[in-house]
């Protein structure tokens, strides 16, 4: 080891460069039993994560009552999913030029945020009009900034091998959680109320999880020094620019998705309950959407650590850029061919998204990897503002077939750019050069 070079020389090489060093920690002769606390870190991880991301797609769980109860439109109800996607790209890009999470304790940091974003997500209930709920869920989404990354940085710290199903395991309990207010609606049809109170209290309960009852693994990093300039490695170094539009084309479809899919259920199968006059089956297989994509990102993690991330990214996108291009097409009659379906793209969307975070933190340097991933991800959701108003403008118009189509080119440019990136050499650094 006496011959490499210092990690603050390392740093400032791939900045000039457009090179990272090797993350040493991800050496494939490394041992790495993984012992019951590597996985007593993974399942407080998880299920903080659930919990804490229970308030990102709260409005859209509850928007027929917010349309009656605030006198909002389906284009306002899309710009307040919009506000929580801008909201955490602002609080991204923030925490990413401060080195937030590589300066601070990532377990402090994720308390605090999801503590605070379960307290104003309960802004909704008593704000009235358009204008303060929009700044309501802008500040909810600025906050969940400070929840995702730093998660995704607890679990590298105690994983190098399986990295790719630890993260993998966390972004299938960010799905279940964004999911879950679905869940709750479908629970509480007469009351959106009980609905938006139970994600917050979520919210709060997974940020007094974290710090107690976790610790720092034995890979985490410290050292990193205030480094705004490192951001630019992201674009300079070939393996993370093409990693990162890989991310982007991915990030253009699921959101999109996430946030429509409810209406879209709601479009085939109509409002129906499934017993009696309570648990909504629009409501109920919408968040069964959400369900099998926390199991699809489980075992695309594992694929992943035995067979590559680029394969494990590529895949996926194959699968639901393909779904994404006819499914709306469908006649709404064969209502149970568009539910399979719709499970087979909850499944695949969400798939590959942790495989892309894996991917970052073996081709960046270990010190600011916090940071790398922090700024990928706020670029990423700045992104799906766009495809996310671009929904339900394209339903008004040509319908649910031309809407989700358009969603599928995103996936198109990311397998191009993940296939681009698995003949390079730099794809050796990944999942101990499986590529």
């Amino acid at each position: 080891m006496s011959g490499r070079s210092s990690p603050s020389k390392r740093a400032d090489n791939a900045l000039g460069q457009g090179k990272l060093s090797r993350d040493v920690s991800a050496q494939p002769d490394e041992p790495n039993p993984l012992v019951a606390s590597h996985y007593r870190a993974l399942a407080v991880v998880s299920v903080a994560s659930i919990f804490a991301f229970a308030v990102w797609f709260s409005t859209n769980a509850v928007a027929p009552a917010l349309e009656v109860e605030k006198g909002l439109d389906s284009g306002q109800i899309a710009w307040l999913t919009i506000a929580v996607q801008f909201g955490f790209a602002f609080g991204t890009l923030v925490s990413a030029v401060l080195n937030l999470a590589d300066l601070f304790s990532a377990r402090r940091l994720f308390a605090i945020s999801a503590i605070a974003a379960g307290v104003l997500n309960l802004l909704v209930i008593p704000v009235d009009g358009f204008g303060w709920v929009f700044v309501a869920r802008f500040l909810t989404g600025a906050c969940l900034a400070g929840v995702y990354p730093p998660a995704m940085k607890i679990l590298a710290g105690w994983f190098q091998r399986g990295r790719g199903f630890a993260l993998g395991m966390m972004v299938g309990a960010l799905t279940l959680g964004s999911g879950s207010p679905h869940l709750l609606r479908s629970i509480f049809v007469d009351n959106w109320e009980a609905a938006i109170i139970g994600s917050s209290i979520l919210a709060v309960i997974g940020g007094l999880m974290l710090p107690f009852l976790v610790s720092d693994g034995p890979h985490d990093t410290r050292g990193a020094k205030f480094n705004p300039r490192y951001l630019l490695v992201l674009f300079t170094n070939r393996g993370l620019r093409l990693t990162l539009i890989g991310y982007l084309g991915h990030m253009w479809e699921l959101y999109a998705l996430w946030a429509w899919v409810g209406a879209f259920m709601l479009a085939v199968l109509g409002p129906r309950p499934l017993i009696g006059d309570g648990l909504g089956l629009a409501a109920l297989v919408a968040f069964g959407v959400f369900l099998v994509g926390a199991a699809g990102s489980v075992a695309a993690g594992l694929f992943s650590d035995r067979y590559g991330r680029t394969l494990a990214t590529i895949v996926p996108m194959v699968i639901s850029g393909s779904i994404a291009f006819f499914i709306g097409f469908i006649p709404f009659e064969l209502s149970l061919l568009i539910v399979v379906l719709s499970m087979v793209w909850g499944a695949s969307v969400i798939a590959d998204s942790a495989q892309f975070s894996t991917a970052v933190t073996e081709l960046s340097e270990p010190r600011y990897r916090g940071t790398i991933l922090t700024f990928q991800t706020g670029l990423g959701f700045a992104l799906t503002a766009i495809s996310i108003r671009l929904v339900p403008w394209l339903v008004e118009g040509p319908g649910w077939g031309v809407a989700f189509a358009v969603l599928g080119i995103g996936p198109v440019i990311g397998t191009v750019a993940m296939l681009r990136l698995r003949s390079l050499p730099e794809a050796k650094q990944l999942a101990g050069g499986k590529r």
